[in-house]
């Protein structure tokens, strides 16, 4: 792990200090509307980029091209720009944050304060044996790093960054609960390392643009030659690196059928259920210069693909389900414990006559119904476009009715959610081992009995999900040939190289955007450690509020004329809201021009006054 153990995080501030960043709300006193800040007798210098060594020595820096700007993309260009480098970042789309962004968000981190403050006590070595014994043939030496640095790579780092956790849940396989929660779900995981990197002056964007090929010479990397999907011209961008971060390709139907596991037949349904462009570019790009592909059958797709109601006559899917239920197939039988989620139900659903399921529940349990993604978290949208949509959802106030409606056989479908039922009052799953004593408590209190009308019926599919194998990479995310031989100028990063096999064939929730964040920061340390590349010191110091200001200082006593500023940084303090979601103008800091911009300042209301008559 030489390659990949480096310093602490990239001259980041401790987790606590994250509060501290509000008082960029605040600008330069007398300058800023409603502000009542003064500003600390320590103003740091703000000098400018570097050039020279202290010697008077010249400064070589690294250029490296980033192809996608996902999580893993983003994690490496920002580790990367405070490490000293200029940055290109290529993507397809015009927008940030690839599937991650669209994504419920969770990661999976080791030893947090979250953990600590709802009573749970986790390590990495139990953390270790909780990967290994769920994940079936992860990779032993990157799970050890990922559990071991979790902590600092993810959680300090995203916090830091103004990532706000709302709590930690527990999911399959896991020993004490460590899916880490963001608010706001993917958008509010990944936006902030976005804007981190638009802060950075040696971070550039071009979107629109599509990766076709790798450039090489001398037997190095030095290069990609891109598309501009608007206008279709070509261009060739060379670098000092390439780091690849584009994604699986579990939305390339064509591919997830010439990876299939052999052991299962391939259905005749299944929905796509990953990001836009996850669709194997980088596969093939690593491919053609003879960059080795590992474990692609470790494929991590989900039994609870609805068809995408957005996205009529497309083969597009959502993943929904609702835990509280129970799982039926076609004869109207129970057959998995689908608390033990895809790794339990997938098997045994590929060995059904019909590859198809149906989540059964009542009107007590219909909240519980949750589909993944940042923009479904509004059950206002999900009541409109599912539930209210008949050929998604059946309801009923008999489960008799319900079994016509849903086309089951009405005795099945009756005797099975009166078996579950009676189960249910007995304490104990006898079929599937669902719930009972020893089991956890998220699995005894989810398993209620089925009796509050009306009942629902939701039929679902195979839903391919997220790219378990994919690009080899050495530990210090170099690509790799076939004889494990590093190839030079070139890096992988997230899903492209099945989370660095962290995973193995399972996974225990959370460990998708961990990885990314970790081995985008460990491509970009490798990177920065090459002998011949030298960061100017001092040269990228980023600013930051509580350089000059102390917020909780300035509100400890109510002074007349600032009761608003006062209430509203109290609850700012309170929520620990990056400032910069209000009044990004103010950042980067710059001096000329380091004021807040009153109509920005008149958007951000909505962020409190929400209410509704």
């Amino acid at each position: 792990m030489n390659d990949t153990s480096g310093a602490s995080p990239s001259g980041h501030m401790a987790v606590g200090t994250v509060v501290a960043i509000v008082a960029i709300v605040l600008a330069v006193v007398g300058l800023a509307l409603d502000s009542g800040t003064r500003p600390r007798d320590d103003k740091a210098d703000r000098g400018g980029a570097a050039t020279e060594s202290p010697a008077g020595e010249p400064v070589t820096v690294p250029r490296v091209i980033v192809v996608g700007a996902g999580l893993s993309g983003l994690s490496a260009a920002l580790e990367l720009a405070d490490g000293g480098a200029e940055v290109i970042v290529v993507d397809m789309s015009s927008v940030y944050g690839g599937h991650a962004v669209m994504s419920q968000g969770g990661v999976a981190v080791v030893g947090t304060p979250v953990q600590e403050a709802a009573g749970f006590q986790d390590t990495p070595d139990l953390a270790f044996r909780d990967f290994i014994e769920w994940g079936e043939g992860a990779d032993k030496k990157w799970v050890r790093y990922y559990v071991d640095h979790s902590r600092e790579l993810v959680y300090d780092w995203l916090v830091d960054l103004g990532v706000v956790f709302s709590g930690v849940d527990s999911a399959p396989g896991n020993t004490v609960d460590r899916f880490h929660q963001p608010a706001e779900r993917g958008i509010g995981l990944v936006t902030p390392v976005y804007r981190a990197c638009l802060e950075r002056p040696n971070v550039r964007f071009r979107w629109n643009t599509r990766a076709d090929s790798l450039v090489v010479r001398d037997e190095r990397v030095v290069g990609i030659r891109a598309t501009n999907m608007r206008d279709e011209e070509g261009l060739t961008l060379e670098a000092d690196a390439v780091v690849l971060a584009t994604g699986g390709f579990q939305s390339n139907l064509d591919l997830v059928r010439e990876f299939w596991p052999a052991e299962f037949a391939f259905p005749a349904k299944i929905l796509a259920g990953s990001g836009r462009h996850s669709i194997g570019l980088g596969h093939e790009m690593v491919r053609k210069i003879g960059g080795d592909l590992v474990k692609m059958d470790y494929q991590w797709n989900y039994y609870s693909g609805l068809p995408d109601p957005q996205n009529p006559g497309s083969n597009k899917g959502l993943n929904a389900a609702n835990m509280w239920g129970i799982l039926v197939n076609s004869e109207g039988k129970r057959f998995a414990n689908d608390h033990g989620w895809a790794k339990d139900v997938m098997p045994a659903l590929l060995t059904q006559d019909e590859v198809t399921c149906w989540a059964i529940f009542d009107e007590k349990t219909k909240k519980e119904f949750s589909v993944s993604g940042s923009d479904w978290a509004d059950a206002a949208k999900v009541e409109k476009l599912i539930f209210q949509d008949k050929s998604l959802v059946k309801s009923a106030n008999s489960i008799g009715e319900l079994a016509k409606l849903s086309g089951l056989p009405v005795d099945g479908l009756v005797a099975t959610v009166a078996r579950y039922n009676e189960m249910v009052g007995k304490g104990a799953d006898e079929d599937f081992g669902r719930f009972g004593p020893g089991k956890t408590e998220f699995n005894n209190t989810a398993s209620v009995t089925i009796d509050t009308p009306p009942y629902y019926a939701i039929q679902t599919f195979p839903l391919t999900r997220k790219s378990m194998g994919g690009v080899a990479i050495d530990l210090g995310c170099r690509v790799v040939d076939k004889q494990q031989r590093p190839i030079p100028g070139l890096f992988a990063v997230g899903e492209l190289t099945g989370l660095a096999l962290i995973n193995g064939k399972a996974a225990l929730e959370g460990t998708f955007l961990g990885p990314c964040v970790v081995t985008g920061r460990v491509a970009a340390r490798t990177i920065l450690k090459t002998a011949a590349w030298r960061r100017p010191e001092g040269a990228l110091a980023v600013e930051r509020c509580s350089d000059c200001h102390d917020v909780e200082s300035d509100i400890a006593e109510s002074r007349p004329g600032y009761w608003h500023f006062e209430r509203v940084h109290a609850k700012v303090l309170e929520q620990r809201t990056d400032c910069r979601q209000c009044h990004g103008e103010l950042s980067p800091y710059h001096e000329e021009n380091h004021r807040i911009n009153p109509k920005v300042l008149a958007a951000a209301c909505m962020r409190c006054h929400t209410g509704r008559e």
